[in-house]
């Protein structure tokens, strides 16, 4: 929704109490990336700079982190953030925001019950965060309809958990991984999405011998370090293990120790069942090693190595969570570990290591739709525990819709206001399109975030700034259950205000003050803390009851500890050493697993596409894209195919391809690699329309296949293709060219445009066929092109009768904001690669030199005059990072202290402009136009006298394509 500038600034509302004082003191806090929640000393200079080093203290990281943490200051700048509140692409005060929200959520309520409203929240939510708005929802509003991220990467396992255990609780540590003589690494790159626990156990197996046996159907970077590689076929995770368990129960081991017949006997229950089962879906190893697509070999002597090892710990992650029989493999691994009692103990157990920084906060406090607060289920019992605990007046007695369901509702109108807190789901969600197809249409999207432009906030009505780390003041729960505190160390930037903080304000507006009296998020944690203790007897795994009486001062210097934590006991490290578990007789289960076909459909010679993660990157990028640091290691989008797989297609390394599924396509650059299995392909997650044009992963796997059980949708196994990109470069004919035009032109055939939408990312209705029609943005104005529409060129033709023709090098740029732009470069009229230094530069302003070239200078924005410097590594005007695309940019390697490394020459002033004079991808996905004139250049303009108006950058306004002649320049 575009931002209207108001008549008069709004007053803000007050802060919330007990802002700190900030000064150059080291802040300890936790890093905001994945669940291994690293400890972070943090300062700030005198002259703002943000320094970051590991804690050597938290029990952790001990000290290290790693990429991302490494460059978190790069991702503090303001230029991408939402500092006020927008009502209807209004920027309003506080007070009418929060007064808004109320209403809309209310007239919603009375007009179609409480049902009709939703929340889908995030794993990146501080704890306090999360039970505040969870109170609000299934206490007050009475609907459980709030579901978060965490359902997309780790509800398989709390659902195994909870069948297992009884209780969604990780009996591992980390200190497991440095007393373990085997360590399975199932479905998990450790070394790119966890690497701090990779650096862990690299280092005991560099000290002890620890063996490392990787799981997966991708060569990934943990194989690196790895003794064993099973490149399993994708989905047949589950059907391992039970050969396992058939193994290790057919072969008598119990004579050895290797099978705990005493724990078996004396703490689980339903060996029989599971056994028959397995049996019946694994009855050989020649069996398993047929259906995994692995030599016999390679199983038996997985088989007789697990077997004979008793300190075993298997780490698994996305690779069986995202699937649509997680649940079921989460228990075909805990199946083998009762058995074989390696629970309980050092060195040995199950390990689900978690992909958000909060996500097991966010189950502490009910934070899923089909749970209640405090680890409580929606049995009457527990509905009336929580009932009079919160003086509730209607809690929820039934689960909510899960987060697949939940957007389905949106898009069905059943749910007519949903509330999206931290996190993107335009960009994650499975069939994206069916998702931003829902918010366009829902009639009340209210988002609260850190960031102001995100594929999500694009479809609000409403906009709320909420803290981002440096900020936030709180606590979060990592992988082992370890509750660290999350501390500010800078002020609140803009309006922006907790997320507790603004749930609390609409509650108050709702009517609900008196339960909602929170002043600090002290208050929340203590409120949290004696929830988790009340009625609980040792029933409930989660039980914090001993921290519920801290001061403000205690909470402050709250150190690193797991739970449980129950009054008057110290922390619990490990889970279940006594053999009790939380179930109702105090044993384990057993639970029968039979492998399944996937629910889609994998026609024959079609590809299997996995995503999954970059090792620099985060989600989908809102924090990471701003660190030209970080975007370096991937600075584009590539599906990883098999050479096999590439020659088939008569596709080469470093092509542009187009991938299709049955829901949806993309564009991305190609890159042949052996370590991808025969017939799959890798696509990583993170892009999204701000970085790219045409690379949404959200868009291309189906919301179908979904685990029965926990309602994780299956993101690891979708049918798709690829084909050629039908473009080419091609030569113009030798002749003078003005100002030093590139010789080369990209030919790209047209796509029917679509008019401007009504709202941002609402579809718009076809052009006319006679008119063809885009709009652009460039910095905060609008272009409008229109021409008569042609048909696609054939690849044969020398001369195409329409679509795309631009000036182009044969070398891209190596940022991601700028990777696969046009670029015209100055000089002597040679065609030359623009040099690798450049990096984006954010908000800037161009003018058109006699030369013909864009000579662009950045205007002073208003968040250079509150928290940052200019550094020297941030380009002329200070902290940047990828803009808003179809911006132009302009940089001169020398400007940022960097020596210009371009491999010919020291390059002169290098154009990089999405503009209409060279506007259109090289050779990458990430161009935004879908039409262009057909001949465009960088053409010379005349120098007359300086004045502010030619300084602020030309007029654009419509262009006319040439006819249907030779191509001219």
């Amino acid at each position: 929704m575009p931002d209207a500038a108001p008549r008069a600034t709004p007053s803000p509302s007050p802060l919330p109490r007990g802002e700190r004082e900030f000064g150059e003191e080291t802040v300890r806090t936790t890093c905001p990336y994945c669940g291994v929640g690293c400890g972070v000393l943090a300062s700030v200079s005198s002259d703002g700079t943000v320094g970051v080093a590991g804690d050597p203290d938290h029990p952790a990281n001990r000290g290290k982190l790693c990429s991302k943490g490494t460059n978190l200051p790069d991702t503090l700048g303001l230029a991408e953030r939402l500092l006020h509140p927008q009502v209807d692409g209004r920027r309003v005060a506080w007070d009418e925001a929060i007064a808004e929200v109320a209403k809309r959520l209310s007239d919603t309520i009375a007009k179609h019950g409480p049902d009709s409203v939703a929340f889908y929240v995030s794993g990146q939510l501080l704890t306090e965060d999360y039970y505040a708005v969870n109170k609000l929802a299934k206490g007050f509003l009475g609907t459980a309809n709030i579901d978060t991220n965490s359902r997309l990467c780790m509800a398989s396992s709390v659902a195994g958990h909870k069948r297992g255990f009884g209780a969604d609780a990780v009996p591992v540590t980390y200190d497991d991984l440095d007393e373990a003589d085997l360590v399975l690494l199932v479905g998990s790159n450790l070394a790119w999405c966890h690497p701090i626990l990779n650096q862990r156990l690299l280092a005991a197996k560099h000290t002890r011998g620890t063996r490392i046996v990787v799981l997966d159907p991708r060569r990934t970077a943990a194989v690196d370090g790895a003794d064993r590689h099973l490149p399993i076929r994708p989905g047949t995770d589950a059907l391992l293990f039970n050969g396992l368990l058939v193994y290790l129960a057919d072969n008598h081991l119990a004579d050895n120790g290797l099978i705990d017949a005493r724990f078996v006997a004396e703490h689980t229950a339903g060996l029989a069942e599971a056994l028959e089962a397995a049996r019946a879906d694994a009855p050989s190893p020649a069996h398993v090693a047929a259906c995994c697509g692995l030599p016999l070999a390679e199983v038996e002597a997985f088989y007789a190595e697990v077997a004979t090892v008793r300190r075993t710990v298997t780490v698994y992650s996305q690779g069986v969570n995202q699937s649509s029989q997680g649940t079921d493999t989460v228990n075909a691994i805990l199946n083998v570990h009762f058995l074989t009692g390696r629970i309980g103990a050092p060195g040995m157990g199950p390990f689900s290591v978690t992909g958000q920084p909060n996500a097991m906060g966010g189950r502490e406090v009910g934070g899923l739709a089909n749970q209640l607060a405090a680890h409580m289920g929606f049995e009457p019992e527990s509905v009336d525990r929580l009932r009079r605990f919160w003086n509730a007046p209607r809690v929820a007695d039934k689960p909510g819709l899960k987060a697949v369901d939940l957007f389905r509702a949106v898009e069905q109108g059943t749910v007519r206001a949903v509330w999206v807190m931290a996190t993107n789901p335009a960009v994650s969600m499975p069939d994206a399109a069916r998702v931003r197809r829902a918010l366009a249409k829902c009639e009340t999207v209210i988002v609260s975030d850190c960031v102001a432009d995100t594929d999500t906030a694009r479809l609000s009505h409403i906009r709320l700034p909420a803290a981002g780390w440096s900020e936030k003041d709180g606590t979060v729960t990592n992988s082992d259950r370890t509750i660290s505190r999350q501390r500010a160390f800078r002020p609140l930037a803009g309006e922006a205000r907790p997320d507790w903080w603004i749930v609390t304000q609409v509650a108050r507006a709702m009517g609900f003050a008196a339960a909602f009296s929170f002043e600090t998020p002290a208050d929340v944690f203590r409120e949290h803390a004696a929830l988790s203790a009340f009625e609980n007897g040792g029933t409930r795994a989660f039980d914090i009851g001993g921290l519920a009486g801290l001061s403000d001062a205690e909470f402050e210097t709250l150190a690193p500890a797991p739970w449980p934590r129950r009054a008057g006991e110290g922390p619990t490290r490990r889970l279940f050493a006594d053999g009790r578990f939380f179930t109702e007789d105090g044993r384990a289960r057993f639970v029968p697993v039979a492998s399944r076909p996937l629910p889609r459909s994998v026609e024959p010679g079609s590809l299997m596409l996995n995503t999954g993660r970059l090792r620099d990157q985060w989600h989908t990028m809102t924090r990471t894209g701003l660190s030209p640091r970080l975007s370096a290691h991937a600075p584009e989008p590539c599906l990883d195919l098999h050479p096999q797989d590439a020659a088939a297609r008569g596709l080469t390394d470093g092509a542009l391809v187009s991938l299709s599924t049955p829901v949806g396509t993309a564009l991305a650059r190609l890159r042949v690699t052996e370590a991808q299995r025969v017939g799959e392909a890798f696509l990583p997650m993170h892009w999204t329309d701000r970085f790219t044009a045409s690379c949404v992963v959200g868009r291309l796997v189906d919301d179908l296949a979904v685990d029965p059980v926990s309602g994780q949708p299956d993101l690891k196994r979708d049918a798709g293709d690829a084909h050629p990109l039908p473009c080419r470069l091609d030569r113009l004919p030798d002749r003078p060219r003005a100002g030093g035009a590139c010789p080369w032109r990209l030919l790209v055939p047209p796509r029917r445009p679509r008019r401007p939408p009504d709202r941002a990312g609402q579809r718009g209705r076809p052009a006319r066929s006679g008119d063809a029609r885009v709009r652009l943005r460039r910095g905060d104005r609008r272009l409008q092109r229109r021409g008569p529409r042609r048909a696609a060129p054939r690849l044969g033709d020398p001369r195409p009768a329409g679509g795309l023709s631009v000036p182009v090098h044969l070398r891209r740029p190596a940022q991601p904001g700028l990777a696969g732009r046009a670029a015209v470069g100055g000089g002597a009229g040679r065609c030359r690669p623009p040099c690798p230094a450049l990096r984006p530069v954010a908000g800037s302003h161009g003018r058109r030199g006699a030369d013909g070239l864009f000579l662009l200078r950045r205007r002073r924005q208003p968040s250079d005059r509150r928290h940052s410097k200019p550094r020297p590594d941030h380009g002329p005007g200070g902290r940047s990072g990828p803009a808003g695309r179809n911006q132009l940019r302009l940089l001169h390697p020398r400007t940022q202290g960097d020596p210009c490394r371009c491999p010919a020459q020291p390059c002169g002033l290098t154009v990089l402009s999405p503009g209409p004079e060279a506007s259109v991808s090289t050779s990458s996905s990430l161009c935004a136009p879908r039409w262009a004139p057909r001949c465009v250049r960088a053409r010379p303009a005349a120098s007359p006298a300086p004045s502010r108006r030619r300084a602020r950058g030309p007029r654009m306004s419509r262009w006319s394509a040439p006819g249907r002649g030779t191509p001219t320049c």
